[in-house]
């Protein structure tokens, strides 16, 4: 089996739905590498099938002067470049955002419904104060409202963010 790209910023992209299986070839490369990458595309041309590969070297960035996500927060260029244009973004009801922790961008985890997020009481903390506890405990990792999951990549603290249609 073929071994995925190492994403620091997305450690599991299969996990989180960003990298699915399929034999397509990419529109990038050409290849047909057995996954495809199924997040949100920013650019200038539109291509349908980018694979993981063409993510990660920035090929497809460069390609189609796309960006597959925003990060959030205050990070060095270097870092927003790495997480806007070389790493898979992941679909949100609203704008995504990638958040951001101890001067890096955090690790997306996944979607999250109230029982995830409970796992992580920093990150409940944030919502809750942002949402208040009844919209938290009405959270849907597969519906809305949804809560998405990051970790620092530092100090281990948990991040969220949530949103709906």
């Amino acid at each position: 089996m073929t071994t995925l790209p190492v994403f620091r910023y997305h450690p599991e992209p299969l996990a989180t739905g960003s990298v699915v299986p399929s034999d397509a070839p990419c529109d990038c490369c050409g290849r047909r590498r057995g996954f495809v990458y199924d997040g949100p595309v920013y650019a200038v041309a539109d291509p349908s099938v980018l694979c993981p590969w063409c993510l990660a070297d920035g090929r497809a960035a460069e390609r189609y002067e796309a960006q597959f996500t925003e990060t959030e927060g205050q990070v060095p260029m270097e870092i927003r470049l790495e997480v806007d244009r070389r790493t898979p973004g992941f679909h949100g009801w609203q704008q995504e955002r990638w958040l951001t922790h101890c001067e890096d961008a955090a690790a997306f985890l996944g979607r999250a419904g109230a029982a995830e997020v409970r796992r992580h009481p920093d990150a409940l903390a944030d919502l809750v104060a942002e949402f208040g506890e009844e919209f938290c405990a009405a959270l849907d990792a597969d519906g809305q409202p949804t809560a998405y999951l990051f970790a620092c990549l530092h100090c281990d603290r948990h991040l969220a963010y949530a949103d709906f249609t």
